[in-house]
């Protein structure tokens, strides 16, 4: 883990997404988690990798993003399991108003696809399953066009103590 963290601090100005994880997780894209999955996965820290490497450390059997283990190396932050924090964001959105069971729906789709994709955007909602249900218009539309600071909501809610 000492070789990640050295790699992390040294590639920090250099990889712009490492940048975007360390202050404003919540701000990432598709796009920039794939560029940071093939950089990492060049210079030999592949989320399998890191993974058994911290359990090697700590005696933790931990399944943390990408982002998670970024923001432990450079921070310091607690390392929490992605799917713990998709689950505690999406429970404080779900609890936060009223909503309508299709809006309930959406949200529980969202939930599960940021467990497997990591970053949920307007893109990823105009691709795939998503895409076939009509995609981002259909569903900005159950939301009643408040779909895209919805995602911010949520994203904030994953990464509440950064940036």
């Amino acid at each position: 883990m000492a070789s990640f963290k050295q790699f992390i601090e040294t590639n920090l100005n250099l990889v712009p997404a490492l940048l975007v994880v360390t202050q404003r997780p919540r701000d990432l894209t598709r796009a920039q988690i794939k560029a940071l999955r093939a950089a990492l996965d060049g210079a030999g820290y592949s989320e399998t990798m890191l993974r058994s490497a911290w359990r090697d450390a700590t005696n933790e059997d931990i399944a943390a993003s990408i982002v998670g283990y970024i923001g432990q190396a450079a921070l310091g932050d607690a390392l929490v399991p992605y799917g713990e924090r998709v689950d505690r964001a999406m429970k404080t959105i779900l609890s936060s108003q009223p909503w309508t069971t299709p809006q309930r729906q959406w949200l529980e789709r969202i939930g599960q696809q940021m467990k497997q994709e990591t970053v949920v955007d307007k893109a990823a909602l105009d691709q795939g399953q998503f895409k076939a249900q009509g995609g981002f218009k259909r569903i900005d539309k159950v939301f009643e066009g408040q779909l895209e600071t919805l995602l911010a909501e949520i994203n904030s809610a994953i990464w509440p103590d950064v940036g």
